[in-house]
């Protein structure tokens, strides 16, 4: 059996590796600025997720979150470090999926850098509330799906390929090493 990518009219895979898997992390987390942070992940098993907003990408690829250390995932990430964000940008592109490792710390002057009055909230002592811890997410395995162009691009060359018979898909995608 041929698989989709066989029927392209043009080549919809591309790896990215090092910076550029690392900016595309950015690019992707920016545009969907929430995302499903999935914890308690064994095979056959209903996993835990619930929607986080990315506060910030590093330069080393790895994304961070602000967490109160008494929440659920807290607890299930100090059980089992091994997560699973999933992201979605926009109706049809703009999608990522990130498995990794995650790190709790109490890094006060990161926990300062990412402050936002918003996140009192949830740390109705402030800044320094002591509740307040952050999440890092170290990228083991991620993989992308996107657009190559924009969705106006991709509509067009969805019709026309409907109209001739042939697949003309504007969509692009593939692994994230960084």
């Amino acid at each position: 059996m041929n698989s989709i990518h066989d029927q392209q009219t043009e080549d919809n895979i591309n790896n990215l590796q090092g910076k550029e898997a690392i900016e595309k992390i950015k690019e992707l987390a920016k545009k969907s600025s929430t995302c499903f942070f999935c914890t308690d992940i064994e095979t056959g098993k209903p996993f835990a997720a619930r929607p986080m907003a990315v506060q910030k990408v590093d330069d080393d690829g790895c994304l961070w979150f602000l967490s109160a250390k008494d929440s659920h995932k807290n607890l299930e990430a100090l059980t089992d470090p091994a997560v699973q964000l999933l992201f979605q940008g926009s109706d049809y592109s703009d999608f990522m999926s990130i498995y990794g490792t995650a790190t709790i710390s109490r890094d006060k002057a990161m926990i300062k850098e990412l402050w936002s009055p918003l996140f009192a909230t949830w740390f109705t002592e402030g800044v320094d509330d002591p509740r307040i811890t952050l999440i890092k997410i170290d990228p083991v395995n991620s993989y992308y799906w996107d657009t190559k162009h924009n969705m106006a691009v991709g509509l067009i060359k969805r019709t026309v390929g409907a109209i001739i018979g042939k697949t003309m898909d504007d969509s692009v995608e593939g692994t994230l090493n960084v």
